[in-house]
């Protein structure tokens, strides 16, 4: 794969059984990259290597007083510094291809499973750790799969060598082939312990990122409650805890580092002291001793690959093996019915049906679910998305249709079924650009708009405009709708859902950031919007409940009773309890009465 060509077009399936292996298949699908930075490489170290020999053989022709000779080694070493050019160049461009490529293939990778978990995500795995995966920990992989092709390269031309000398000069190339794979394993005992410290720094590290991002993320909270010193002392002491790690760790690399420098000098010395013996023997000539004797300190070259293939693994495992815990986490457990699947793919729809909580929303109608607790609320929507929290052995998805929800292909289900939660997110860049999202094109972006009752928002954007003229629709919104307040942003969170105009609509307290007025129009806005199509909204608002078409009531987890607003406030204390925010003492009441 060449980078113009990216991004790929199906990054594939990886094997996320462990970091090494998911390191494993990432190469594997490199293999073509691979192959030609590894004859890139050879191509590069093998002409290194080949000097010793051109300038041996030039003094062996001076020696022998020979012109033609001394032309001919000339010229060996002029065709060696341009392979050694060319060489360089092209492992340097292949491998950094690599790189960017596995990289890319990460990106993508952890791109398709954010898509498929949607806010699930961040709810089975901290949002720390999200960032930290597709940011530093993409980079240390692909450092891996760079470093993967250079050192085969220099291990395979370090066996040349070692071969080539001793065919040349078996006197000296022995002990070159002796010591040569004593210095290239000479860090193997320091390895495990580096390796260990550089997991406890990654581990660190990535603990102080979660930490950073979730401060960024709560600053507004921290600042209303005067937290920011707590937060900050703790992110300080975590910082310099992974300031220690990292020394702790540097130390280390800095010993294997040093232990890489000290025995190929050692190799040299021996070789030059052994070797010198020999020529004042007359055993070699002065030609071969100079050969063998550039050959050991070339060698030093290829070698220092072996310390940063043992770099960038020890830093990449971790990264990997954090990348394949994201890639890993699935949307469902649920066994898929294929005949199923293929007759209601194209076009799902019907009631919606939750047999856990035994919740019907007939197709077609407005209906309102009210919870006692928020967060049961939150939990019931997501399941009604196909988005339960956890999966468990014996999961029971919600139907649609008839049809399990989590059975039907990922594209048809979310275009089934859209879920809105009660926190929406915005994504920077222009109002236009905030609703162009995949819509069935009944609704217009005016309507939608009118609908959530966002004319002063459209006044606001208006006159923040800068580059805009003011047009509202040309105004760029902050991140996450940072310069809007919270009833607005909702507001705008839920124009974009009228927008997509899903089969199946699921609103989790669209109004609980705005005022009462506002809420009523919204509420009626939305009624005549989606006017025929299935609505759920889960909600404790007397103006959101007074009109919808059906009220179901959530109590424990079960849907115990049902009817309109009207009926279930007169009939029913635990709603009453709910909705009307009684005391425990009128509740107690209320429910004694109606029993």
């Amino acid at each position: 794969m060449q980078i113009h060509r990216l991004p790929y077009a199906d990054p594939g399936v990886p094997d996320v059984r462990s970091g090494t292996r998911f390191l494993v298949w990432l190469c594997r699908n490199q293999w073509g990259g691979q192959v030609r930075s590894l004859l890139w490489g050879l191509l590069l170290h093998l002409g290194i290597a080949g000097f010793p020999l051109g300038v041996g053989l030039a003094v062996e022709a001076v020696v022998d007083r020979s012109g033609g000779g001394l032309a001919r080694a000339a010229a060996l070493i002029a065709l060696l510094g341009a392979a050694v050019a060319v060489g360089d160049t092209m492992q340097h461009r292949t491998a950094v291809t690599n790189w960017i490529t596995a990289a890319a293939r990460v990106q993508q990778l952890l791109a398709r499973k954010s898509a498929e978990l949607g806010s699930l995500l961040t709810r089975r795995v901290a949002a720390g750790e999200v960032v930290a995966v597709s940011t530093a920990d993409v980079e240390k992989i692909g450092w891996f799969t760079e470093a993967l092709s250079r050192f085969a390269a220099a291990a395979l031309t370090l066996v040349l060598v070692c071969v080539g000398l001793v065919v040349y000069e078996p006197a000296l190339g022995v002990v070159v082939a002796v010591g040569v794979p004593l210095v290239a394993l000479s860090a193997l005992p320091l390895l495990p312990r580096a390796t260990r410290r550089a997991d406890v720094q990654r581990e660190k590290a990535g603990r102080a990122t979660e930490l950073a991002s979730d401060t960024v993320a709560g600053l507004r909270v921290l600042r209303g409650i005067g937290g920011e010193e707590l937060f900050l002392r703790r992110y300080r002491e975590a910082s310099q805890e992974v300031r220690e790690a990292a020394v702790r760790s540097a130390r280390m690399w800095a010993l294997i580092a040093a232990v890489q420098v000290l025995l190929p000098g050692v190799l040299m010395v021996v070789v030059v002291v052994y070797g010198a013996g020999l020529a004042l023997e007359g055993r070699v000539s002065v030609g071969a001793l100079v050969t063998v004797y550039g050959a050991v300190m070339l060698t030093h070259h290829p070698l220092r690959n072996f310390e940063e293939i043992a770099m960038a693994y020890s830093f990449s495992r971790p990264s990997a093996k954090r990348a394949a815990r994201v890639l890993a986490l699935k949307r469902t457990t649920t066994t898929t019915t294929t005949a199923t699947t293929e007759a209601t793919a194209e076009r799902p729809g019907g009631d919606l049906y939750d047999p856990v909580t035994g919740l019907l929303a007939p197709a077609g109608l407005f209906t309102a679910v009210v919870c006692g607790d928020p967060d049961a609320a939150g939990r019931l929507a997501d399941r009604l998305g196909g988005h339960p929290a956890q999966v468990v052995e014996g999961h029971v998805p919600v139907l649609l249709g008839g049809v399990p929800l989590d059975e039907l292909p990922l594209d048809a289900a979310r275009s089934a079924v859209l879920v809105q939660d009660k926190d929406p997110v915005l994504l920077s860049g222009t109002l236009s650009e905030l609703l162009d999202v995949p819509s069935s094109g009944r609704v217009s972006t005016g309507e939608a708009l009118a609908a959530a009752q966002c004319d002063d928002v459209l006044e606001a954007l208006a006159q923040a405009s800068v580059d805009g003229g003011g047009d509202p629709m040309r105004t760029r919104i902050t991140e996450r709708g940072r310069s809007l307040s919270g009833g607005q942003r909702q507001r705008l969170a839920l124009a974009r859902s009228l927008v997509t105009d899903p089969g199946v609509l699921v609103l989790d307290e669209p109004t609980s950031a705005v005022d009462s007025h506002t809420e009523a129009r919204v509420a009626a806005g939305v009624r005549r919007l989606r006017a025929g199509r299935t609505t759920v909204v889960l909600a404790s608002s007397p103006l959101l409940l007074d009109v919808a078409d059906r009220v179901v009531l959530v109590h424990d987890g079960e849907a115990v009773a049902v009817g309109t607003h009207r009926e279930l406030l007169a009939a029913d204390g635990r709603y009453r309890a709910v909705v009307a925010r009684e005391t425990e003492e009128e509740t107690l009441v209320d429910i004694e009465e109606s029993a």
